[in-house]
């Protein structure tokens, strides 16, 4: 099968153009980070295999997502490759597509969000930019799917003959390093020229690659004849500037600035309220309260209760009436109504809130004010030893802390990509959510959304502060720099947020089939069986065994109960499972049900320190799995589970007995 490889600078409209070119759905937000790994699709046709690599800027890797693109470069083998590239900043843009032209396969340049650039008065000369660089160029608006028929047939009459490697001539000093180097790769490596002018920059992955095949020795007394010769000035400096000044040649023969062009853009205009220096956190925190009012009080709340209602009255009727026709067994029965109805129903119910919080995500990211909350970000994450980039993953783990962990890829610093994956599992992920509804709803009824809000703005300055902690003592931290990009502003498109929202959100009705599907059969069998036999008493069960070992350790918290104890336990393998739990234990039909009797378990004080022990305790099995693959490192994945229980304990200790102390 044919293969084919995308390559773009980050927000050029990547994944989208992969969405439309393969149907397929991957994620798309309007800010930087969004593909952290390849994705591989089948081009609509059957006409080969698209691979959708990381948003890149050049190829000389800073970061382990661009590190992704640079190895397939050098590993895998392509019959030709698609260059996205954004026409409102095509200076920028065409620096990698330099590179990719001297790499030397077959290539096509999809010149992205045309519309934009003739808003601002920018107009491209399409024929004569596909000239001058040698390649076909073909205008495109990937959000609309606009051109891209033409890019496809473009596509598909790619050939070893299409183009030709693109050669610069970087002067004397430097032409004769590339010559020596190239004398010296063997004649079946890659491009002999691209090699050597990459090793010749610095490039780490080149350098390690051609160690495999050759002594470094020869090479590097290449290169350092040819910097004595650059007097002084460095060969990557030099090679950057043969490069710019190609670019620059290329736009003065191609592209002609309208009057419109010097016209402030809406983005730019919008940009002086979203990032202002003062005003632009209080309108980010300002946004986030309309958004959980929406979630709990206004909207979610209300489609929830419908929803138990459903699941408590016609559907466990319909149920027991086909187990009665079935003359099922008391045993059978009870696993049905008491154990999977309950449990995984008592879970379903928030799918509501879950996907109205997950449409308002995918609303922002889409948008184009994600990538603003970063920048917003860096001044204060500077403070603590980041940048704005790691509060990137911090957001992504609003929705599921996996990929929140996996997203630290596009952090350029080693440690603090660290720090960054270590704490993105104090954001408060969707899974942590229902056991917030339950909570909130029963005690803080009036003010749900301000007391789930309190929840997410608490593990967010508690991973400030251990950011801090961290980066000034045993992850003290290099120099950092930050280089993001501000994307237009779009209206969000109804289709992609309606996909948006339902790939999200899929992943926890998915999980509710299966892991809390089979978690809660087993702790049904646990609350049904104990120590005497089975069909025991619920206070003779093994779950209660197992809960009055660790009860006493919880009393200081404010929730020293062994049905508390068992739920947080059975928590560490999906917070959903919390909610299922109860549901068990207590012996509920409904939500409104369980809601009164965990008003008669708990204190207004104790459900909020119970809330702020599961939002920090300790990361769910699959996000302790994913720490451990990005960490490669045993030690650093333990840590991430001790120091959670230990934070979640002293700040649960905190608020109780500090409550406690002030009449709470």
């Amino acid at each position: 099968m044919i293969t084919y490889a995308l390559f773009g600078n980050p927000n050029t409209g990547k994944t989208s153009l992969f969405n439309q070119l393969t149907g397929s759905y991957q994620t798309v937000g309007n800010w930087a980070g969004v593909t952290v790994e390849k994705k591989i699709g089948k081009l609509k046709g059957n006409q080969g295999e698209l691979i959708d690599l990381p948003g890149i800027y050049t190829l000389n890797p800073l970061s382990e997502d661009e590190t992704v693109a640079m190895n397939f470069l050098l590993q895998e083998s392509f019959e030709g490759a698609v260059n996205i590239v954004d026409a409102s900043h095509l200076e920028k843009n065409l620096r990698l597509t330099v590179q990719l032209l001297e790499f030397g396969r077959p290539l096509v340049i999809g010149l992205n969000m045309i519309d934009v650039a003739r808003r601002r008065g920018i107009h491209i000369d399409v024929v004569k930019l596909g000239k001058e660089l040698g390649a076909p160029v073909i205008p495109i608006i990937a959000r609309s799917g606009q051109g891209l028929d033409q890019l496809q047939t473009s596509l598909a009459q790619l050939s070893d003959k299409s183009n030709r490697a693109l050669k610069l001539n970087y002067g004397d000093a430097v032409e004769q390093a590339i010559e020596n180097i190239e004398a010296n790769i063997p004649d079946d490596t890659h491009n002999r020229r691209w090699l050597a002018l990459q090793f010749l920059e610095g490039n780490p992955i080149v350098e390690k690659y051609l160690s495999e095949k050759v002594s470094l020795d020869d090479l590097n007394s290449f290169k350092q004849q040819a910097e004595k010769l650059l007097n002084g000035r460095s060969l990557y400096q030099h090679i950057q500037t043969v490069r710019h000044q190609y670019v620059q040649d290329v736009i003065r023969n191609t592209v002609q600035q309208g009057d419109t062009a010097h016209k402030i853009p809406l983005s730019e205009l919008l940009d002086h309220v979203f990032t202002h220096r003062i005003f632009g956190i209080p309108i980010f925190l300002g946004l986030m309260f309309l958004i959980f009012q929406f979630t709990f009080d206004w909207l979610g709340t209300p489609l929830s209760d419908a929803l138990d209602t459903f699941f408590a009255g016609p559907l466990t009727g319909w149920l027991e009436g086909l187990l009665g026709a079935m003359d099922t067994t008391v045993f059978i029965h009870r696993l049905i109504i008491d154990g999977i109805v309950a449990g995984v129903g008592g879970v379903l119910v928030f799918v509501p809130q879950i996907f109205i919080l997950f449409f308002f995500i995918s609303m922002i990211e889409d948008s184009g004010y994600m990538a603003r909350v970063a920048l917003l970000m860096d001044r204060m994450m500077e403070k603590i030893g980041l940048n704005g980039k790691a509060f990137i993953p911090m957001i992504i783990g609003f929705g599921c802390n996996v990929p929140a962990v996996m997203a630290t890829r596009s952090i350029e610093q080693p440690k603090e990509r660290l720090i960054t994956m270590l704490l993105s599992p104090l954001m408060s992920c969707s899974a942590r959510l229902p056991v917030y509804a339950l909570f909130a709803g029963a005690f803080f009824a009036e003010n749900q959304g301000i007391v789930v809000l309190s929840l997410y703005v608490l593990g967010i300055v508690l991973a400030f502060a251990l950011a801090k902690l961290l980066s000034s003592t045993i992850l003290r931290n290099e120099g950092s720099f930050f280089v993001v990009e501000l994307p237009p502003y779009h209206a969000p498109q109804v289709r992609s947020l309606i996909r948006s929202t339902w790939e999200k959100g899929k992943g926890f009705i998915k999980k509710a089939g299966t892991i809390i599907f089979a978690g809660t059969v087993f702790i049904w069998l646990l609350s049904y069986s104990g120590p005497t036999g089975m069909d025991v008493s619920i206070d003779e069960s093994f779950l209660a065994v197992a809960g009055q070992w660790i009860a006493p350790l919880l009393a200081p918290i404010g929730f020293g109960t062994w049905e508390a104890g068992v739920a947080l336990m059975t928590g560490a393998l999906a917070k959903e499972v919390i909610i299922s739990t109860m549901n068990i234990i207590y012996f509920v039909p409904d939500v409104d049900t369980l809601k009164g009797v965990i008003m008669a378990s708990f204190t207004s004080l104790q459900a909020y320190s119970f809330m702020a022990f599961v939002l920090l305790y300790m990361p769910c099995i699959a996000t302790v799995a994913v720490i451990r693959k990005e960490s490669h490192s045993l030690k650093w994945t333990l840590f991430s589970l001790v120091y959670g229980l230990v934070l979640a304990y002293l700040v649960s200790l905190v608020i109780y007995q500090v409550g406690q102390l002030l009449g709470f």
